[in-house]
């Protein structure tokens, strides 16, 4: 199976299971543009006359488009999806994760059915169960969260199909220029913005993404880029007397054993550990004392700023 890791491979759980079951279990082809001619075994393929009602097909964070050919052996109330979002919000790859970026509060998981056409995301809801975001909760505990909400939901609704109890699908409500989507996560969303992010924000982006990209940003002094680890958000009145006013200001504040920064809205953000560009990631301290005088400013600091193209 292949999930969001893309070009990572991994075996699923329910790989594992049909194997343990000593049930058939086959896979689809790892190269992407393989997927476009690929055929399921018998006896989902060849086609017979109608599709069958005893044939589902389901999907849950597939990461792949399915092309028609192979959704056209299937009933269209029997290709369901699996989508962790309060659809029509946050279509698309990174759900989770655009989620906790633009501070949602709460959130769904919806089973839908998968539309030959209309656009990804897009098909008649079979059933929605709304879950409310924890605070300050990373990707992986809220994907884990919103998997075992969706297992249930799913499970409701095959059962409901089984004993034609189910209920009519819902279209989803139109788009508007208000409706959130769920873009790739790219180099540039591990950038934090100083001048234009508190450090709640960075926190924010840090537990949104940092499972998959870690927060980056460009050294100004040394011309290389930094990964920020384990942010946090002081609170401490006297920190804000020891790094300048101006974002994206940095220095070491010896009680915390981190490097503390200036954000937006005068807010800091404290980071524990550091990794330089081909560097290992050291402790605040061990990196701090591996910056060279001439780096820092006639008050000891030093300056973060938005990597250059060339670096992403």
């Amino acid at each position: 199976m292949i999930g969001r890791k893309r070009d990572v491979l991994s075996v699923s759980p329910l790989k594992r299971l049909g194997q343990k079951l000593n049930l058939p279990v086959t896979s689809i082809p790892h190269v992407r543009s393989e997927l476009k001619t690929w055929k399921p075994p018998s006896p989902f393929y060849p086609l017979v006359g109608p599709p069958s009602s005893n044939h589902l097909l389901l999907t849950a964070s597939f990461g792949r488009i399915l092309p028609s050919s192979l959704l056209a052996l299937f009933k269209p109330t029997h290709t369901l999806n699996v989508h962790p979002s309060a659809l029509p919000a946050y279509r698309g790859p990174a759900p989770i994760q655009r989620a906790i970026l633009n501070g949602e509060r709460d959130t769904a998981v919806c089973v839908i059915e998968m539309k030959r056409r209309g656009g990804i995301d897009a098909g008649d809801i079979l059933g929605r169960l709304p879950v409310t975001i924890p605070p300050n909760i990373a990707y992986e505990p809220l994907r884990d969260i919103l998997a075992q909400k969706g297992g249930d939901l799913l499970v409701s609704i095959l059962r409901s199909i089984l004993t034609g109890t189910e209920s009519p699908p819902v279209p989803q409500s139109p788009l508007t220029p208000l409706t959130p989507h769920a873009s790739f996560i790219t180099a540039t969303d591990s950038q934090p913005d100083f001048t234009r992010e508190s450090s709640q924000d960075i926190v924010r982006r840090h537990l949104a993404i940092s499972h998959h990209k870690p927060l980056t940003t460009y050294f100004v002094a040394a011309t290389r880029t930094v990964q920020l680890h384990d942010p946090s958000v002081v609170f401490l009145q006297h920190v804000q007397d020891i790094v300048p006013l101006e974002p994206g200001s940095a220095s070491y504040y010896g009680p915390l054993r981190s490097v503390v920064v200036r954000c937006a809205q005068g807010t800091i953000l404290r980071v524990p550990m550091l990794k330089s560009e081909f560097r290992s990631l050291l402790p605040a301290k061990s990196w701090w004392d591996g910056i060279q005088r001439h780096w820092k400013d006639d008050k000891g600091c030093i300056t973060f700023a938005n990597p250059p193209p060339r670096f992403l």
